[in-house]
C-alpha cells in the first residue's frame, strides 16, 4: 500500500501569524470568516457553501497557525444532524418512483457505483492517493456523509472532502450549462434562505432527542459511521409510522455544517495542500470520466426507455443530490423520477461503500 500522506509530520501545526493570539481570539476570528465566506458562496449559489464556506475559512486559519480543534461531542452531534437532513429527504413520491422502475433504477445506480469505484480504485493502485482514501473521494454520494464515512473506514477526511466538492461543483456547473445551453430550460429565481422561520419547538425537540440518542449508541458501540446511519435510521422510520416530523431550520443545519466545515478544515496543514493540488489533474480527470460515464447512460435511458434526455440527465448527474435538486425545480422535467434515481443512489452508496472500501483495500494490500 501507498503510505498516507497523514504521516507524523503532518500533524505538526503549521506556523502562522495567528499563532501568538488569544485562543478566544483566534476562534472569533474563524467565525467571521466562516460567515464572510459562506455568505459568498451563497451569492453565487454554490451547493454546500454552509459546509466549504466554514471549510476554507478552517483551511487558512489552520495553514497559519491557528491551533484550534473542534471537540467530540458538538462533532458527533453534526453527524446526527446529517443522518436527519437524508432521512427528510425520503418522499412518498420517490418511493413510488422507484416501485414503479425499480430494475431501471438498480441498473443504473449500480453502474454509476461500479465506474466510480473502478476509478477509485486505479487512482489507489497508481498510488495518487493514500489506502481508500481515492474510493471514497470518487463515490457518487452526498459530500458531506461520504465524509463521515471515510471517516469511519480509514480513509483521509480531508483529501476527500477536498475531492467530494470538487466534484459537486464540477458536476453542478455542467448541469446548470447542460441544462441551460442544450435544453434551453430557463432557471427560476434562486429562492431566498429564511434563516429564522416559525419553529415547532417540540416537534423539533423530538427529532434532536432521537436523532442525538442514536448517534450517541452508535459512538458508543463503536459502529462505522454509525453516528451518522443509525440517526437515519431512527429518525426516518419514526418520521414515516408519524411519530415526529423532520423540521429542521437553517439555522440549526448551518450550525451542524460549519461544525463539520471547522472539523475537517483545521485538520489541514500545508503538506497535505500540496499533496492535494498534486493530485488536482487525476481528480479533475476522473470527475470528466464519471460526468460523460454518467451522461452515456442518460443516453441510453432515453433511447431504450423514452425518458426525456434533460430527466434523464440529471436523474444520472453524479451528485449532489441538492444540486440537482434547485436545477431539477426550476426546469421541465420529471422530478419524481429525478429525485427517486439520486435518492436511491445516494442509499446505496451508503450500503456498499463499506464492502467496497474494504475490498479496494485487500486488493491494494495484495
Amino acid at each position: 500500500m501507498q503510505p498516507s500522506p497523514a504521516g507524523p509530520a503532518d500533524h505538526q501545526p503549521d506556523p502562522g501569524l495567528l499563532t501568538q493570539l488569544p485562543v478566544s481570539l483566534r476562534w472569533t476570528v474563524l467565525l467571521f470568516v466562516s460567515v464572510l465566506f459562506s455568505a459568498l458562496l451563497q451569492r453565487i449559489h454554490l451547493p454546500g457553501s454552509l459546509l466549504l464556506g466554514p471549510m476554507v475559512a478552517a483551511i487558512v486559519m489552520a495553514t497559519q497557525g491557528a491551533r484550534l480543534s473542534v471537540h467530540r461531542i458538538p462533532y458527533i452531534a453534526a453527524h446526527s444532524l446529517i443522518g436527519c437532513v437524508i432521512a427528510r429527504s425520503l418522499d412518498p413520491k420517490i418511493i413510488d418512483a422507484f416501485a414503479a422502475d425499480w430494475p431501471v433504477f438498480l441498473a443504473i445506480v449500480l453502474a454509476v457505483i461500479g465506474a466510480s469505484s473502478v476509478m477509485g480504485y486505479l487512482m489507489a493502485r497508481s498510488g495518487t492517493l493514500p489506502g481508500t482514501t481515492a474510493v471514497w473521494g470518487t463515490s457518487a454520494g452526498a459530500a458531506s456523509a461520504m465524509m463521515l464515512m471515510a471517516e469511519a473506514h480509514g480513509g483521509d477526511v480531508r483529501l476527500v472532502a477536498f475531492m467530494q466538492y470538487m466534484r459537486v461543483v464540477c458536476v453542478a456547473s455542467a448541469a446548470s450549462l447542460v441544462a441551460a445551453l442544450m435544453f434551453q430550460a430557463r432557471g427560476g429565481a434562486a429562492e431566498e434562505i429564511i434563516w429564522f422561520p416559525p419553529v415547532d419547538w417540540i416537534a423539533l425537540a423530538k427529532t434532536l432527542a432521537v436523532s442525538f440518542a442514536a448517534s450517541a449508541v452508535g459512538a458508543r458501540l463503536k459502529i462505522p459511521a454509525g453516528t451518522m446511519l443509525l440517526p437515519l435510521i431512527a429518525t426516518a422510520a419514526l418520521h414515516a409510522a408519524g411519530w415526529i416530523t423532520i423540521d429542521l431550520p437553517p439555522w440549526l443545519l448551518a450550525i451542524g455544517y460549519g461544525t463539520l466545515g471547522w472539523k475537517i478544515g483545521l485538520g489541514f496543514t500545508r503538506r497535505i495542500l500540496r499533496h492535494a493540488a498534486h493530485a488536482l489533474p487525476q481528480i479533475l480527470a476522473s470527475i470528466v470520466v464519471l460526468i460523460v460515464f454518467c451522461g452515456g447512460l442518460a443516453a441510453l435511458l432515453t433511447f431504450e426507455f423514452g425518458i426525456d434526455p434533460l430527466t434523464a440527465y440529471l436523474a444520472t448527474s453524479p451528485g449532489g443530490l441538492d444540486s440537482v435538486a434547485i436545477i431539477a425545480a426550476s426546469t421541465p422535467v420529471d422530478i419524481s423520477f429525478v429525485m427517486a434515481l439520486q435518492t436511491v443512489r445516494l442509499f446505496l452508496v451508503l450500503l456498499l461503500g463499506g464492502p467496497i472500501s474494504k475490498f479496494v483495500a485487500r486488493r491494494i494490500e495484495g
